[in-house]
């Protein structure tokens, strides 16, 4: 009985050196600013730019750069915008296409690094508005942008069912009981995006990401470095 005892005490131990009985998840990889610079340089297309260089018409309203988001504190040190090339230059077809209709895109946010993400999901009081880092958020792989409609006439925001980064019902792209101008703006501009390769999310009539996402890394790299 002590033998046995003694193997048996040897084989849990084993166990739970090695992980044979519950093996650890992958960890995700994050790229960092040597990582991101050594896969550009074979692979352009992957290269973020920063979307006013292409598109210098284009608004920005960069929420985290300021205190005026849900976090309730200034999440990035610079107020500019990033995304993917391929992204960037839709998104300059798009601008293109308004301004002939009178409007102009409006940019809250665009590549997001990984740390940020974390950070929100962290403190979101409603977990179902923030990506989880154990898989990471589509604004982390530079191919995901918040954004709304201005009026060139005006200068103002279209009406839209609800504000920028509101963790309500209203928020959802399908939600029904918004006033008739905001359901035409929200269709306006989702219909808009969707031709040039966007597809919001479900519950945020803002968020659009571009077809292809899965093909591009996480990337943990302050706009700063950028």
């Amino acid at each position: 009985m002590k033998i046995f005892a003694l193997y048996f005490l040897l084989f849990t131990f084993s166990l739970s050196v090695f992980g044979q009985t519950n093996p650890p998840k992958k960890a995700l990889h994050i790229q960092g600013i040597k990582a991101y610079k050594a896969t550009i340089a074979t692979d352009r297309r992957k290269t973020l730019v920063e979307i006013r260089k292409v598109i210098p018409s284009v608004k920005l309203d960069i929420r985290y750069a300021t205190k005026n988001n849900f976090m309730g504190q200034v999440m990035y040190k610079q107020a500019r915008a990033f995304a993917r090339k391929e992204v960037v230059e839709q998104l300059r077809k798009i601008q293109t296409s308004l301004n002939k209709k009178g409007y102009s895109l409006k940019i809250f946010d665009g590549y997001r690094p990984y740390s940020i993400t974390v950070a929100f999901y962290q403190k979101a009081s409603n977990k179902a508005f923030v990506a989880n880092p154990a898989k990471g958020s589509i604004h982390n792989r530079g191919c995901a942008v918040d954004l709304t409609l201005v009026d060139l006439k005006t200068g103002k925001d279209l009406v839209m069912p609800t504000p920028y980064d509101s963790f309500s019902a209203a928020a959802a792209a399908n939600y029904p009981k918004a006033s008739a101008e905001a359901l035409k703006n929200r269709t306006f501009l989702i219909s808009t995006m969707q031709q040039h390769g966007f597809s919001v999310m479900p519950n945020e009539w803002w968020h659009f990401d571009y077809k292809g996402w899965r093909t591009y890394e996480l990337m943990d790299i302050p706009f700063e470095l950028l």
